[in-house]
């Protein structure tokens, strides 16, 4: 059963190693996800699920001690999920590597850590369904959820500027402030991946898991730099 979740965004820049000179530009993002992940600590779950957006390579199911790199961001850094070194065979996408790179940061000792690569044009049906099988894996499951809003709230925006990824932003942070279950499982697929929005089948496999848990939400942090929509959310 889901007893807590960290919404959290996945950009590389996250990392300050990655950021370099514009690190301090994302220090109260860094703090928000500090806090957000210190809720899934709180809760004590026997088992963290990092889910986030990945390419055909990193989609599926990688184990704890898988470890991922920033060696494409021009950064000599490796990364892992948990404290095992076992490894696996394959990398970990860049979006659970910043998730790995977060629960290092905060010291993470409270559980097992898995991961989950989701593939950002998966249907909400099945990232729905995905989200009941992961909160079926143990007593209490915890979800640190990493993806972004919208990536074209600007001029300068990667997907440039469109006029209506205001309006899914706000409704996406909406649903995650209050854990808006029903609202998060109701976001515009086809509207999201035109619109960059990489957090979309991420946090609708929240919402799957979220079903008849009935949890509270808090909006940490809501902001659009360089363009694209980063929100930080606790749930528990």
């Amino acid at each position: 059963m889901l007893v807590a979740a960290a919404v959290c965004p996945c950009p590389p820049l996250l990392v300050p190693e990655v950021a370099a000179g514009a690190a301090p530009e994302l220090d109260a993002a860094r703090a928000a996800c500090l806090d957000a992940v210190g809720v899934l600590a709180a809760a004590r779950p026997d088992l963290l699920i990092a889910v986030g957006p990945a390419d055909e390579a990193g989609r599926g199911a990688h184990p704890e001690g898988a470890s991922g790199s920033f060696s494409g961001f021009g950064v000599d850094l490796r990364v892992r999920l948990g404290t095992s070194d076992t490894g696996s065979g394959r990398d970990l996408p860049p979006s659970l590597s910043v998730a790995a790179w977060l629960l290092s940061r905060a010291e993470w000792a409270a559980s097992p850590v898995e991961g989950l690569g989701v593939g950002e044009p998966l249907e909400p049906e099945r990232c729905i369904a995905a989200g009941r099988e992961l909160s079926a894996r143990a007593a209490r499951v915890a979800l640190l959820v990493m993806g972004d809003g919208s990536a074209c709230r600007t001029l300068k925006a990667p997907g440039y500027l469109d006029e209506r990824a205001a309006a899914f932003d706000a409704a996406a942070a909406r649903a995650l402030s209050t854990a808006d279950v029903a609202a998060l499982q109701a976001l515009d697929a086809p509207l999201a991946y035109e619109l960059k929005a990489a957090g979309r089948a991420p946090w609708q496999v929240l919402a799957g898991a979220a079903e008849g848990a009935e949890p509270g939400g808090q909006l940490l942090y809501d902001d659009a730099p360089y363009g694209v929509g980063y929100y930080v959310a606790a749930w528990s």
